[in-house]
């Protein structure tokens, strides 16, 4: 790997220093892409509806801080909204509309997903960005795309959880289908148009010349179903639903022990190898039906009640030990805030605290990327119109009219405690 520290060794520039985003987009898909993007060290404006900001500044409990004199922030909202500054404004206010589309043209990038035809009547679209500014990357992320019909269909990530398949292969073989526990269709989304935009991006810095980048959870999933949606264009049926199994790879499921559940996935031949050697059961590894992964798939049931036997023998922690040892894939089944803890005791850094203005220390989880030569920066996640007056000023709105604005409730900027 190129070192790419300076003759000083201090860290290299954050690759996306430099990077102006204004962020109108709210929820989830579009605040989890701007984020990874602020996470990369862009500067990214949260664009805000004065009183009530983004959804999930009311989407709790829990609540972070919450006190007598204080409501808290949602933990919600915390999750993705780091390293932005917040700019409060009402869009139906002249000055206020005007101050966003001064924003948007001076900015490199703009996501944004308000509904379609709105954010076009706003003066804030694609035509009228790119007029000004013809570098920028511009993405609008939506439930269905632009080319669905209804276009005005709206998406939420159950809605699309359904529509996409992802439900009906989620789920107890024998029960209903199942929603994915977290928004999932959000995340595929959001880390969808973070590539996008960072693509266009590169190509804008050398030719000048921007891109309007769409995104869609529908899309987004689809394309995240990945084996899935072969499998069944190959065959022409429906994916059989199979639980917390694989519906090609065996064993590759959970598997109960004396004490709680594990997970083994034996990938491949010489993993079930060493998986049968791990367990004592050379009978399993020399049998002819299980050789193979497709023996093994057309013998599941056998193979699974044998395996069953043998680990519900020990508990979690041997097999874990013994498992681990041989190399063979295996993991506990976690909670949430097991698996954190967890990961951060075994060395993965995978949690940072920060310093909230009115939450306190509030410990958050990095992004899935880590960039060697570059720590990333970490701010709390900005109260409702924390930065207001800070970017209006830089924006070239002069004190006095910033009075106004505040004073007629076009603006908000918080006292900070």
């Amino acid at each position: 790997m190129t070192d790419t520290r300076s003759e000083s060794g201090s860290p290299a520039p954050l690759p996306l220093a430099g990077v102006r985003v204004a962020d109108l987009s709210r929820v989830l898909a579009g605040p989890y892409a701007t984020m990874l993007l602020a996470d990369m060290g862009a500067e990214v404006v949260k664009v805000e509806q004065p009183g009530r900001g983004d959804d999930t500044r009311s989407w709790g409990p829990p609540w972070a801080g919450a006190s007598e004199s204080s409501p808290g922030e949602a933990a919600y909202f915390l999750s993705v909204n780091r390293n932005k500054r917040s700019l409060a404004v009402d869009l139906k206010d002249p000055e206020g509309l005007a101050a966003v589309q001064e924003l948007c043209a001076a900015s490199d990038v703009v996501i944004q997903n308000f509904r379609p035809g709105v954010i076009d009547r706003l003066g804030l679209g694609y035509e009228a960005v790119s007029a000004r500014n013809p570098a920028v990357v511009y993405c609008s992320v939506s439930g269905f795309g632009p080319e669905h019909d209804p276009g005005t269909r709206p998406g939420f990530d159950i809605v699309v959880q359904a529509e996409s398949g992802l439900m009906a292969t989620t789920g107890p073989a024998e029960g209903p289908a199942s929603k994915v526990g977290v928004a999932l269709t959000d995340v595929l989304t959001g880390l969808n148009a973070a590539v996008g935009v960072l693509g266009a991006l590169m190509r804008a810095r050398v030719t000048g010349r921007g891109e309007n980048v769409s995104v869609s959870l529908i899309n987004s999933t689809l394309s995240g179903l990945v084996n899935l949606t072969q499998q069944a264009l190959v065959t022409g049926a429906e994916p059989a639903r199979v639980g917390n199994a694989h519906t090609t790879i065996v064993p590759y499921q959970t598997f109960p022990t004396a004490d709680a559940e594990i997970v083994v996935a034996a990938g491949n031949d010489a993993l079930y190898q060493r998986l049968c050697a791990a367990l004592d059961r050379p009978d399993l590894g020399g049998d002819p039906r299980y050789a193979t992964n497709p023996g093994r798939v057309a013998h599941r049931e056998e193979l699974v009640a044998e395996l069953s036997a043998t680990l519900r023998a020990r508990s979690a922690d041997h097999w874990m030990e013994v498992l681990v040892e041989a190399g063979v894939p295996v993991g506990r089944v976690r909670g949430v805030l097991d698996a954190l803890r967890t990961a951060d005791a075994s060395g993965d850094d995978v949690l940072r605290t920060v310093e909230h203005p009115t939450a306190g220390l509030v410990e958050q989880v990095r992004a899935g990327f880590r960039l060697e030569n570059s720590p990333p920066p970490l701010t709390a996640p900005p109260l409702l119109g924390q930065h207001s007056r800070q970017v209006l000023a830089e924006l070239g709105v002069d004190g006095a009219t910033v009075d106004g604005m505040v004073g007629r409730g076009a603006v908000q900027q918080p006292d900070l405690p």
